[in-house]
């Protein structure tokens, strides 16, 4: 009994477990039956379900391309005129951050120094040519090509303060006293030869007036004036203080050191080695000899007193009595005469300074001239940089031109005057027209070469008195020329 009684129980169990089972399936199919009659009707399902792949895009303002299907070989090929636009836009993009970087350009105008001072010492190439025209081709190139900037602040800066310093760091030896006890009847050559420049300046102006170069014409006029009274030192001052376009400057050079060579060659040819003359040189002059200096075209070491070692301390002493110069001469200008030039009154400072303390600038000559040339040649490289390498080219040939007329009228004048009036000796007239064109160390190594030894310092000594006197002479040249001009 309690057995059938406990199946029953199970039986009943299973029984209701079907019924629940059973009626959750009838719940499913109800609810699935009413669902699929949702979608027969109107009611908020009236429209069919889409299927995933057929979901439309969201409308949006702006346009979707979608990619268009290419064939397997053709997927990953990118147009030619994208991948050459992507490719230039990245190398401007490195080039411009370069320019703008100041480091990089300090860097690569002192390295392009260095190889123009080197290339002179070092190749024949460079010595025909001289370190301030290398430095000046190869930053032009440079620039042309798109490696270092046209403008830059470096260059402003190079301008503003080196350049400045530069002027007092090549006078340290300009003892005047020196010069007229030791030079002899050579200075009166030089200034004939002087003269002679700035005749044949006025001239040459009148005749070839550089109306291609606009306002630059009168300028480059005073400029190379005193470059062939002084030196490259001078040309510097002239065309910093005229602010002398980079592109005109750096033709000038070019055009000039063509000329100059040339006017060398006929020098050589003219002057007979050996020759004692007529002049009179101090007796001091004739015991005294010379070591041309090898750093640089520039820089001049007497011989005779042992050349001074560069030392630190001589570099520090160097440039702090140059700023002092650069500084008092500022001042003094900016109270006599706003509108001149600060580095014509700091020329005339250090002469003075270097007259009356001789000894303690002789002492600092050395390593002022190594510091001046080191400035003086990031000059021309950043003269260089700044000019167009295809308006130098248009540029040049008139510039050949008026030099080659200014050199001529030079040397005529100063045979004219220099025999046929104060009867001086042609050798010593040679040698001061080399002095004033080429500077101090061409005009001793001239000397040297024709073995004129008694004549070596004094060339030496009228060549820096034409460091001296070139700047503030030129300058004044300036409303002469001008006038000529208009």
């Amino acid at each position: 009994m309690l057995s059938a009684l406990y199946g029953y129980g199970i039986q009943h169990t299973n029984t209701m477990k079907q019924n629940a089972s059973n009626r959750r399936v009838s719940l499913h199919l109800l609810l699935l039956w009413t669902l699929m009659r949702m979608q027969t009707t109107n009611g908020f399902m009236s429209a069919p379900m889409p299927s995933v792949q057929k979901v439309p895009l969201p409308r949006c303002r702006h346009q979707i391309l979608k990619p268009s299907i290419r064939k397997h070989h053709d997927r990953s090929v990118m147009p030619l005129k994208v991948a050459v636009t992507s490719s230039s836009i990245s190398t401007a993009a490195a080039t411009s951050a370069l320019h703008g970087d100041i480091n990089f350009v300090l860097a690569t105008l002192l390295i392009v120094s260095a190889s123009g001072i080197a290339m002179e010492q070092k190749t024949t190439f460079g010595k025909a040519l001289s370190a301030p025209l290398v430095t000046m081709l190869i930053s032009l190139v440079l620039a042309n090509i798109g490696i270092i900037p046209f403008k830059s602040p470096v260059y402003g800066l190079i301008n503003k303060y080196l350049v400045p310093l530069a002027v007092p760091l090549f006078l340290f030896d300009s003892d005047i006293r020196r010069v007229v006890r030791d030079a002899g009847s050579l200075l009166a050559a030089f200034i004939v030869g002087a003269v002679s420049t700035v005749i044949g300046t006025i001239a040459t102006f009148s005749l070839i007036p550089l109306t291609k170069l606009g306002e630059d014409g009168w300028k480059v006029a005073c400029a190379l004036n005193s470059r062939h009274i002084g030196g490259a030192i001078n040309f510097v001052a002239v065309a910093d203080t005229l602010n002398i376009d980079g592109t005109v400057v750096s033709a000038a050079i070019a055009a000039d050191n063509v000329v100059v060579a040339l006017y060398f060659a006929l020098l050589f040819y003219l002057a007979r080695a050996g020759e004692n003359g007529d002049a009179t040189i101090s007796s001091r002059s004739k015991e005294e000899s010379l070591n041309l200096p090898t750093l640089g075209d520039d820089v001049v070491v007497a011989n005779g007193e042992t050349p001074n070692p560069i030392t630190t301390s001589s570099i520090a002493y160097s440039i702090a009595s140059a700023s002092c110069l650069v500084t008092i001469g500022g001042m003094l200008t900016r109270a006599i005469c706003p509108s001149l030039s600060s580095m014509v009154m700091t020329s005339i400072l250090t002469v003075l300074a270097a007259t009356l303390c001789p000894s303690w600038f002789r002492k600092l000559h050395s390593s002022g001239s190594a510091i001046g040339i080191l400035f003086l040649q990031m000059f021309f490289a950043a003269s260089g940089a700044s000019g167009s390498l295809l308006l130098v080219l248009r540029r040049a040939p008139s510039l050949v031109a008026f030099s080659m007329m200014q050199i001529t009228i030079h040397f005529a004048f100063l045979l004219a005057i220099g025999r046929g009036i104060f009867r001086l000796d042609k050798n010593e007239l040679y040698l001061a027209s080399n002095a004033n064109v080429g500077g101090p160390t061409t005009a001793a190594a001239m000397a040297q070469a024709k073995e004129w030894n008694r004549l070596t310092l004094p060339a030496l000594l009228v060549g820096v008195f034409g460091y001296a006197t070139a700047t503030a002479l030129s300058l004044s040249l300036g409303p002469i020329l001008k006038r000529i001009a208009a």
